[in-house]
């Protein structure tokens, strides 16, 4: 075994993970190869928050044993660790890996079985198939779990995983009953992971969890928190702010109750912690909020849309909106329209709604035809790129900081998160830090140096 090659789908949590495991391997000796063809060892890292990323998840496993009759496929990630049974008998080499925290031990006995010539038995592919070694297994902490990241390949900004799981049982969500142990990353490993990480020449971090404002927290639920305990997760990012050589700081996604005064503090105190906030909206109807179990209402999300954009300079706040959702009538679509038009999102990813297996709202009356959803679903995209261009041309005329992620189209997104093109023929490197002026559509610029 002299190969590997990793196939991701899901979030940037995945993604993540999917480096500890590039990182694993090569560290063992291994070689990754850009296109899985060809490859002794493929990992396929799977998702499945909705019947649809299950579906892609199923298609890119068959592809895989299709293509490489002769390889070793490990299947990892959310969709073996499910309860939805969508997996099936996939047949083939092939080992799943239904508990998360097991797999970096299973992928260094994989390996040491094969780096020794002996053959690896394998039970019958089911999910929760488990390697039958030869060897006794290593104990020491490289076996046990992932590590920490030295370095991110693939793209100019890195990833950095600092809490994971959920107990918040939206009822949309199957995510709690898949990533169910709440943990967080202790401070010094976060610290000495972005450091690493800015050392090996990345200038942004994203911070990523499934529950970034549950930092230091064993719960979700905020009713259950000790409210006279510090901000965590703010005193982290405060802490992460200030390690030498980091030129920008960005947050996947925080909740609307995770933006309080600490946070905004934090935010105003450091100039390289971008001016952007993914805050799911999820639905402008307290009724509809209140069937998803969400934890906030519509007066709040719009108090926390307003104080920031008070107390920052005209930031990205950027969110995801679900449509059709079980019992949403006209007026609850027409709330969702006010609120979008209020808070002006510089950008909105909307999604239908999907019934998913082992969920609340999989069970709920009152389901919308899918006429109406995709209707919905049109005026609210249109709503959307008329809200981006809006947004973007706030800052025509202006300088702006982008770090190239495209050299063929020149392009890389600036602080506010938006892409920005570059005209011209001088050479522009990945991962570089460029200045330029914002033409008139926002879209496009001249480079200053």
């Amino acid at each position: 075994m002299k190969t590997f090659a990793i196939i991701t789908l899901g979030c940037k949590v995945n993604q993540y993970e999917s480096q500890q495991i590039r990182q694993l391997l090569e560290s063992n000796g291994l070689c990754q190869v850009a296109n899985s063809d060809g490859a002794d060892l493929i990992v396929t890292n799977t998702c499945c928050v909705t019947s649809i990323a299950s579906s892609k998840s199923r298609q890119a496993i068959r592809k895989a044993l299709r293509n490489n009759k002769n390889a070793t496929l490990v299947v990892a990630g959310c969709l073996p660790a499910s309860p939805t049974d969508e997996l099936g008998d996939i047949g083939g080499n092939t080992l799943v890996v239904g508990q998360k925290s097991h797999l970096g031990h299973k992928l260094q006995t994989l390996i040491n079985e094969n780096s020794t010539k002996q053959p690896t038995e394998y039970s019958k592919p089911t999910q929760n198939a488990e390697i039958k070694h030869k060897h006794p297994p290593r104990t020491d902490n490289d076996a046990d779990k992932l590590n920490l990241l030295r370095s991110y390949t693939g793209q100019s900004r890195a990833f950095v995983k600092i809490q994971d799981g959920c107990d918040g049982f939206c009822t949309y969500c199957i995510v709690p009953t898949i990533r169910t142990e709440l943990n967080s990353k202790p401070e010094k490993a976060v610290l000495k992971e972005v450091s690493a990480l800015v050392y090996a020449g990345h200038r942004e971090i994203v911070l990523t969890g499934i529950f970034l404002g549950a930092y230091g927290r064993q719960t979700v639920r905020r009713w259950k928190w000790d409210e006279p305990r510090k901000n965590l997760f703010a005193g982290l990012l405060d802490k992460i702010a200030s390690v030498d050589g980091l030129e920008r700081v960005r947050l996947s996604s925080l909740e609307p109750a995770d933006v309080r005064d600490e946070l905004i503090e934090v935010f105003c105190k450091h100039r390289n912690i971008m001016p952007h906030l993914h805050l799911p909206l999820q639905s402008g109807s307290n009724s509809i909020l209140k069937k998803m179990c969400r934890q906030y209402n519509i007066d709040a999300f719009l108090e926390t849309a307003e104080v920031l954009q008070k107390k920052l300079d005209r930031p990205a706040i950027t969110t995801d909106i679900i449509v059709g959702f079980p019992g949403e009538t006209e007026k609850d679509f027409e709330e969702t329209m006010t609120v979008a038009k209020k808070v002006g999102f510089a950008k909105m990813h909307v999604f239908s709604f999907s019934r998913r297996k082992n969920t609340p709202a999989y069970s709920m009356d009152n389901k919308l035809a899918p006429e109406v959803i995709k209707q919905r679903s049109k005026i609210l995209h249109e709503l959307d790129e008329k809200g981006q261009e809006i947004f973007r041309e706030k800052f025509s005329g202006e300088k702006v900081g982008v770090i190239i992620e495209d050299t063929a189209e020149r392009k890389g997104r600036c602080e506010r998160y938006f892409m920005v093109s570059f005209a011209g023929n001088k050479p522009l490197e990945r991962g570089e830090l460029v200045y330029g002026t914002l033409n008139e559509d926002g879209k496009t610029a001249k480079l200053t140096h």
